[in-house]
């Protein structure tokens, strides 16, 4: 495989952070193989904390309408590969730039539509499907449609070189430490959220209960995930003494996470609630239980999305429980909160962790998304 290739990957930043931080991870891990890569995403301010040193080989370009082709030194540097993350659809001048390289004599890039991931039966028969271009200055072309997966099938998942090792020399002692987290021996659970109804339910519950028996400290994450809490906290408050003021509860919120960090917080904890894609392929290689929120539509779409991820995990029905439970009755971002309700009991620790070491160990066996796409570029240039 030729992997001193120039890539161009498009984002747009709709909410929440995943888009961008699947594309930046996507970005550096092609870097980090001898690619070199342009990164044209509309608002590229997250990347500020996401990843504030940056990374060699990866240039972030800004995404403005009309495209400014003027820093990019496309007659230096043709793109040879073009990818529209999550269907933003490429700048036409961009493609327009590409179509008279390629009239000149340049090759013309591969394009690929980057999809968002899902375990449903579609991706299978979807992944990889050509799709011509029938107009424009880019008529017959031809667009690759690419599906992130969880089987040899599909496009696999993003997972960098030396993640595994990286991983066994983790020290959560020292980390934990050099966060100013005061540790006591506690259960560790992270909480990475929207605004579930059933986060009341579980604060109470973790403080009644705590977590196999233990106390537990809750790592907060910053954003909406800590207004969420606050404001549950709040709920409560109006009925009976706050969660996080005695009982098996602790709380600590936290500053906002570079994705290495972010790692570390999964990697540090005993459970972890994750929410968007991003963020769930991490906790499946963290190997520690997780559960996940997926993003909530109106017609609830996402529950067929939520059933079949579950189903590929091989979920046991006490997790099974909780996910639906953590799932249900949430509304998309500005729409306004249903009633809380209690979450299922967290009595089944050790059947999730055997769930989320087979699924990690089966997932580890296959290639991971950026081999698969140097692959797919490779055999269709």
């Amino acid at each position: 495989m030729n992997r001193s290739l120039q890539w161009d990957i498009f984002c747009k930043v709709v909410d929440n952070y995943g888009d961008i931080g699947v594309c930046w991870r996507l970005a550096a891990d092609l870097a980090s193989r001898g690619a070199q890569v342009r990164l044209w995403v509309d608002d590229a301010s997250a990347l500020q904390w996401m990843a504030p040193f940056g990374y060699p080989g990866v240039r972030v370009m800004r995404w403005a309408v009309p495209l400014d082709l003027a820093d990019a030194n496309l007659e230096q540097q043709p793109s040879n590969v073009m990818i529209e993350a999550f269907g933003c659809e490429i700048a036409p001048e961009f493609i327009a730039a590409c179509a008279y390289s390629e009239r000149a004599g340049i090759l013309k890039p591969v394009w690929i539509n980057l999809e968002y991931l899902s375990a449903e039966s579609y991706v299978e028969r979807c992944h990889a499907m050509p799709s011509p271009t029938q107009s424009g200055p880019a008529a017959g072309w031809i667009k690759w449609f690419f599906y992130p997966g969880f089987t040899a099938l599909t496009g696999g998942l993003l997972r960098e070189p030396g993640l595994t090792q990286r991983q066994a020399s983790f020290d959560r002692v020292a980390w934990l430490l050099a966060q100013g987290i005061p540790w006591c021996g506690e259960k560790l659970i992270s909480l990475f959220c929207y605004e579930p109804p059933a986060l009341s339910g579980l604060l109470e519950q973790l403080a009644a209960h705590g977590l196999e028996g233990r106390p537990v400290r809750l790592l907060v994450t910053a954003g909406r995930t800590e207004h969420a809490v606050k404001a549950a906290i709040n709920h409560i408050k109006g009925r009976q003494p706050s969660p996080d003021n005695g009982g098996l509860l602790s709380i600590s919120y936290l500053a906002k996470l570079t994705q290495l960090e972010f790692d570390y917080l999964l990697w540090a904890c005993d459970l972890n609630f994750v929410r968007g894609e991003d963020s769930l392929v991490r906790a499946l290689w963290a190997g520690k239980p997780f559960v996940w929120q997926i993003y909530p539509q109106h017609d609830d779409a996402h529950l067929a999305k939520l059933q079949a991820f579950l189903d590929a995990l091989d979920a046991p029905p006490s997790l099974r429980a909780l996910y639906l439970e953590w799932n249900k009755g949430a509304v998309p971002h500005n729409a306004a909160s249903g009633p809380m309700s209690d979450v299922a009991a967290l009595q089944d620790l050790q059947a999730w962790r055997s769930c989320a070491l087979a699924a990690r160990s089966h997932l580890l066996e296959q290639d991971d998304l950026t081999t698969r796409l140097l692959q797919f570029v490779a055999k269709n240039r």
